[in-house]
């Protein structure tokens, strides 16, 4: 059990927080994260953080702006109370997908998400598979970025698939499939995706060979799983034998639940960055793996000052 550890939990991913704790061998501390009458939140440390080491794990998911708000407050109360050193670990960086701007007068919004966890009073940030690598330069402050593949990985390597494809969703994508396609020894596609407007996109072309091969279309996040479910058809259309979905954050907003119940995936593999409990009762094709192994060892790595770039994939 590590000592002079603070580990602290926002109402974000709780469940994901309680595992890691598990993981260490310690327990969560005490801290009071509830709203007033009127919406505001309310944060109180209820226990002696003076002088310690503290990881706050709060990704920042749905509703988005309210856990943005639990981890700052959460991180202003700790500078104030004296810990020594504030992680801020969030496992899932809401925001990241606006990271430039594509449009005239749009906000960088992950560079301001960026600023605010800095300006807060953080001193490091620990994330799992960003949107973009490049965020990592928005902070001012060391960020830790771990990945989840080796997790997905392993799941696929203790599996028998039959001359498996790795597919990249997009050409964004491509780099994260290659890689995950070499350490599993199997080939690789692309799909060429044009999209429209926001949340909406069409598949056009797939360039690589799946036919009677089982694949496995790779992605960092699934949201309203448009992209992924238009990429499985037109797969299997080109002759692939079964399709399988994986990827790191399980966003799964609007329609995405419907959208994979009634689509051809024999199964969605996800992490469990985001709670997906809920989900998990009306789709059954939900795989879940845990990263809270993963997010244990880098904490313990990150307290002792020891290197995690064996963690970095």
């Amino acid at each position: 059990m590590p000592d002079g550890i603070t580990l602290l939990s926002g109402n974000a991913n709780r469940t994901l927080a309680i595992k890691v704790s598990e993981h260490l061998g310690i327990p969560l501390g005490d801290a009071t994260v509830t709203t007033f009458s009127d919406g505001e939140i309310l944060i109180q440390i209820n226990e002696n953080v003076r002088g310690s080491d503290v990881f706050v794990i709060q990704p920042t998911c749905n509703p988005v702006n309210h856990n943005i708000m639990e981890l700052l407050l959460m991180i202003d109360a700790l500078k104030r109370a004296s810990a020594r050193r504030i992680t801020a670990v969030v496992p899932y960086y809401g925001y990241a997908r606006q990271d430039r701007k594509v449009q005239p007068r749009v906000p960088i919004s992950s560079k301001l998400v960026a600023d605010l966890i800095t300006a807060s009073g953080a001193n490091r940030l620990l994330t799992i598979d960003l949107h973009a690598a490049q965020i990592q330069g928005f902070f001012n402050i060391p960020v830790d970025h771990l990945y989840a593949a080796p997790i997905l990985h392993d799941y696929f390597k203790r599996h028998e698939f039959k001359d498996l494809v790795v597919v990249s969703p997009d050409a964004g994508g491509v780099e994260r499939a290659r890689d995950f396609a070499k350490r599993l020894k199997a080939s690789l596609a692309i799909i060429d995706k044009r999209r429209e407007v926001t949340n909406v996109s069409k598949v056009m072309h797939v360039i690589g060979d799946v036919t009677n091969r089982d694949a496995v279309i790779l992605d960092d996040l699934i949201d309203t799983a448009g992209t992924i479910t238009q990429a499985a058809q037109a797969i299997k259309e080109k002759g692939a034998r079964k399709v399988y979905a994986a990827c790191t954050h399980a966003v799964l907003s609007g329609p995405a639940i419907e959208r994979i119940n009634n689509s051809i995936f024999e199964e969605v593999i996800v992490t469990d960055t985001i709670p997906v409990e809920d989900k998990l009762k009306t789709c059954k094709k939900l795989k879940v793996l845990s990263i809270s192994a993963l997010l244990a060892e880098a904490i313990k790595r990150i307290h002792h000052e020891t290197s995690i770039s064996s963690l970095f994939y």
